[in-house]
């Protein structure tokens, strides 16, 4: 279980024991991660891999893989090709970009297959949001073979979507289409990379939390994402599509956790409830109105009960090895 007395660390500081570094994908595409080596005493716990959600980058989550650590798990966390400092596809340096999500499950297949023989078991892949869809993806393509795999806020249908998505693949499709597939599907701000002035509202209820990310913005500037372009929002359909297909979900037979909230302004509810359902051996750990959409980045009590929540789940499905 987690360490409630551990003293909680710098979240603006990268830790002395974790490592910067990077690795190639399948075409040579150069991809940041970082990594630490377990804080326990003895052998290690297992490892996990975290990867981030769209716009997300991996010094957002500095306090959840270093308490991890502290656990006594190895811990690696990646960028997606094209955020975080891992170089951006979009018309310019701040859209977020991709053709089709099948690129990035493709990279998730080639770090894994590296990761697994560098880390000892078992092995967890825990995604957030975007990283969520696309952990669910790879499972149901088997690009991925995890002990168990944790979905918090799992993208698997937008909020406000206006049509059911058998509808809005061909119309996303055709809206992409209109001119240059990478220019930003939205605006935000008059000043370019400017935040929308009530995006915290959305994500955390914890206002030293959130202003974390936007100090990383300041120190790192190259982490910084804005809009997804129109050619993101048809890949993210069609891939939606994808997991929603007849018997996808039901194929996956890896013990899944999903926690998600009632209240989430961005992710649908209804579609993480619809996936715990169809997946064989899946558990969903429900937040109301108390959880904004980054549940790892909430106040104390609200995060403290989804990292409880995650040991519990690990330490049934993905037990320590002897």
């Amino acid at each position: 279980m987690p360490d409630e007395t551990a003293t909680p660390i710098d979240r603006r500081v990268i830790p002395s024991v974790a490592t910067e570094s990077h690795w190639q994908a399948g075409d040579g595409a150069d991809i940041r991660r970082i990594d630490w080596q377990s804080g326990g005493e003895g052998p290690a716990r297992g490892s996990i891999l975290f990867m981030p959600g769209r716009g997300d980058h991996y010094e957002k989550y500095l306090e959840t893989l270093d308490q991890w650590a502290r656990d006594g798990w190895r811990v690696t966390a990646s960028d997606w090709r094209g955020q975080g400092i891992s170089g951006r596809l979009g018309k310019d340096g701040l859209t977020g970009h991709i053709d089709d999500f099948g690129t990035w499950t493709a990279d998730l297949a080639v770090l894994w297959s590296k990761w697994i023989k560098e880390t000892p078991g078992p092995h967890v892949l825990v995604g957030h949001s975007m990283g969520g869809h696309l952990v669910l993806r790879a499972l149901i393509e088997k690009r991925v073979s995890p002990d168990a795999a944790v979905l918090s806020a799992p993208m698997l249908g937008l909020v406000g979507m206006p049509a059911p998505l058998w509808l809005l693949g061909p119309t996303s499709k055709l809206l992409a289409g209109f001119g240059d597939a990478r220019r930003p599907a939205w605006k935000t701000s008059e000043k370019p990379g400017a935040l929308p002035e009530d995006r915290g509202a959305l994500l955390t209820h914890d206002v030293d939390r959130y202003e974390d990310e936007l100090w990383w913005r300041n120190a790192r500037p190259d982490v910084a994402m804005g809009p997804a372009s129109w050619g993101w929002v048809a890949a993210a359909i069609r891939s939606m599509q994808v997991i929603e297909e007849k018997g996808a979900m039901e194929g996956v037979q890896t013990p899944v956790m999903l926690f998600g909230t009632t209240n989430d302004q961005l992710v649908a509810w209804s579609a993480i409830e619809r996936a715990a359902n169809r997946l064989p051996n899946a558990e969903l750990v429900p937040f109301g109105k108390e959880a904004h959409h980054e549940i790892l980045r909430e106040v104390d009590e609200v995060r403290g009960r989804a990292m409880s929540a995650i040991a519990d789940f690990l330490d049934r499905k993905a037990p320590q090895r002897a």
